[in-house]
């Protein structure tokens, strides 16, 4: 529905110049803004980067720079507090909206941010990007941002780009009737080209906008934020101070700093048949630092037939990742999805039903407490709801108390699909995530004060993830302040399948917000779920090769060097423990001190070590 430009060199200044503009804003590197928002405000927050590329992104000069796209009618409004914002309205067809002409450079990646609409009709929207005049985007990245109201109830709001051969979803928003919501996501698009920013509703609402930001990042820069990301969250610079016993620096004192394990876990599934193969459980030791049974703690698995309970299999799986201190994730108490319930659990009666999930929480929790790490209460239920039909939305919530009551040191964690990786799945927004969150919480006495609960986000994605969005999306759910775990990374196959495995691991691992990672590649003889990271004699596939470099790349290689004239020797750090063993640089004094320390967030920075 693109309009034509008034002729072919109209259209080459306006692109040169769009393309001039871009370079300038992009001579400085940008830091990128995480902030995103949970709550639902009565005022629209400032744009972003002062609006990146958008002209007039607050509206102050009206419409000026602004279009009416779709034939559709424009119109300034302003709030009582006399914030002006645009008005798309006596809409008739799903793309009249106010619109304005950005272009997106190749191998560039772009924030859309501070964005701010209303629509005044609860109905699914979604905020587009049109390609212009035949020209498809390619291979920009677009993080995209938007604050929406709707008037009487919820809506989903969905951010599209609209190409020559595509329609491709950028994030969305469960907005709200009374208050603005923020839409934060992100895409990655396929090439070069001018595009037109508007705003898409299925119905006739009339839809507000305010404050847009569209910024552009090199893919250069995207890295660097993950570089200075990682730096933070992931590091600390520790200072050694080597003393002798009267407390006198001690020059030139050698020191050599080992890391032993590191503190951010990552790991991957397991399957029953690590129990017997040992050249399965050797490569796995090696590697990994935290698990999830990919089957065998599940209802169906433990309780084939009812009344007869069988734990053999994650006994044994359990103690063999014990043994070599390896975490595991209690995955999964329940599952909402009816299609994973036994047929004699789906032909119980309701009371009957209650009595056997009782019995189920009771007999996996109690064998299990203290043990794990984390429990899924009750999984994917964004999704599905068997137990909120069977016992009514308020199931899960119930649910989760109960759990808590019997492992209350263990995280409660949602777990589901689709919120990091389809931001065209409506079910899995992050905003409908968080909204489940805080009803499960809230349902807890004091609203869940002293509840350890977790963010679980399985991480199943295809062939070419957006690698923008799931940055936006962890933005978006980093507003709840729990813990959030990656816990069931795998990547479609395709020729750079583990090129994108290694961007999705990057991003996620340098978000600040993660605490966890597990891959989603349990071996079997037959094959892996979606993606193997070895063959069947354990030797490593392409996918396995990134995930070995990526393992000791986040790990600190030996420090060995030698201490100041203060006695100091200051060293940057991965959290995790370390073996420090400090010499005397003196031959007759024969003392070397081999001393253990851990370091994260919360550790001290400094150290005094007597030899």
């Amino acid at each position: 529905m693109g309009r034509s430009p008034s002729s072919p060199v109209l259209s080459l200044v306006w692109a040169a110049a769009a393309l001039l503009l871009n370079a300038a804003l992009m001579v400085q590197s940008v830091p990128y803004d995480y902030s995103s928002s949970s709550e639902c405000l009565a005022e629209p927050l400032e744009a972003h980067y002062g609006g990146g590329v958008i002209v007039n992104s607050d509206f102050s000069a009206g419409l000026q720079d602004w279009s009416a796209f779709g034939y559709g009618s424009v119109a300034e409004g302003a709030s009582p507090t006399g914030n002006k914002y645009a008005v798309a309205a006596n809409r008739t067809r799903p793309y009249q909206s106010v619109s304005q002409k950005v272009y997106l450079q190749n191998d560039t990646h772009y924030t859309l941010s501070g964005l701010n609409l209303i629509a005044t009709a609860a109905t699914h929207a979604s905020l587009q990007l049109q390609s212009l005049w035949g020209l498809s985007l390619t291979r920009a990245g677009l993080v995209v941002a938007a604050w929406l109201q709707v008037s009487d109830r919820s809506a989903d709001v969905i951010a599209v780009v609209k190409t020559a051969d595509d329609f491709i979803h950028a994030g969305g928003v469960d907005a709200k009737s009374g208050c603005w919501s923020i839409l934060k996501g992100g895409l990655t698009a396929a090439a070069s080209g001018p595009a037109e920013l508007y705003f898409e509703s299925n119905s006739t609402v009339d839809v507000w906008v305010d404050n847009v930001s569209l910024q552009p990042f090199s893919k250069e820069e995207w890295s660097s934020h993950r570089h200075a990301a990682v730096k933070k969250a992931r590091k600390r610079t520790v200072r050694l101070r080597a003393r002798d016993a009267a407390g006198n620096p001690v020059p030139g004192a050698r020191v050599h700093v080992r890391q032993v394990r590191s503190a951010f876990p990552l790991g991957s599934a397991m399957s029953k048949e690590i129990i017997t193969n040992v050249k399965y459980q050797e490569w796995f030791a090696k590697r990994f630092t935290v698990t999830t049974f990919e089957n065998e703690m599940k209802w169906y698995s433990t309780e084939w037939t009812q009344g007869h309970e069988d734990y053999t299999v994650p006994d044994l799986m359990l103690r063999f990742a014990r043994s070599h201190g390896i975490a595991v994730r209690g995955h999964n108490v329940f599952w909402d999805d009816p299609r994973t319930q036994l047929g004699w659990v789906k032909a119980l009666s309701c009371d009957q039903l209650r009595a056997a999930a009782a019995n189920r929480m009771r007999s996996v929790m109690s064998r299990y407490a203290g043990q794990v790490i984390a429990w899924d209460v009750v999984n994917e239920n964004l999704h599905f709801d068997f137990f909120e039909e069977k016992f009514g939305a308020g199931a899960s919530a119930a649910f989760y108390q109960k759990a808590h009551g019997m492992d209350g040191g263990a995280l409660m964690s949602m777990n589901d699909f689709n919120t990091l990786e389809q931001p065209t799945d409506p079910n899995g927004l992050p905003s409908k995530y968080l909204n489940k969150l805080s009803q499960i919480k809230d349902a807890f006495p004091g609203n869940g004060i002293g509840v350890r609960m977790a963010i679980g986000l399985e991480g199943h994605f295809g062939a070419t993830p957006s690698i923008p969005y799931v940055r936006a999306a962890l933005d978006t759910l980093s507003q709840a302040g729990v813990p959030i775990w990656v816990t069931e990374v795998d990547v479609k196959a395709g020729p750079d399948q583990a090129y994108h495995l290694e961007q999705v691991l990057r991003e996620v691992y340098s978000h600040p917000a993660v605490h966890g990672i597990v891959l989603w590649t349990a071996w079997h003889p037959t094959g892996c779920y979606v993606m193997c990271l070895t063959d069947d004699n354990f030797n490593n596939l392409p996918v396995g090769d990134t995930v070995d470099k990526l393992i000791a790349e986040w790990k600190t290689t030996s420090h060995v060097g030698v201490a100041d004239a203060d006695g100091h020797y200051d060293a940057e750090l991965f959290h995790g423990d370390y073996q420090v063993t400090v010499t005397h640089p003196a031959a007759a004094a024969n003392s070397t001190v081999v001393q253990s320390l851990s370091v994260d967030r919360e550790s001290d920075n400094e150290y005094t070590i007597h030899v």
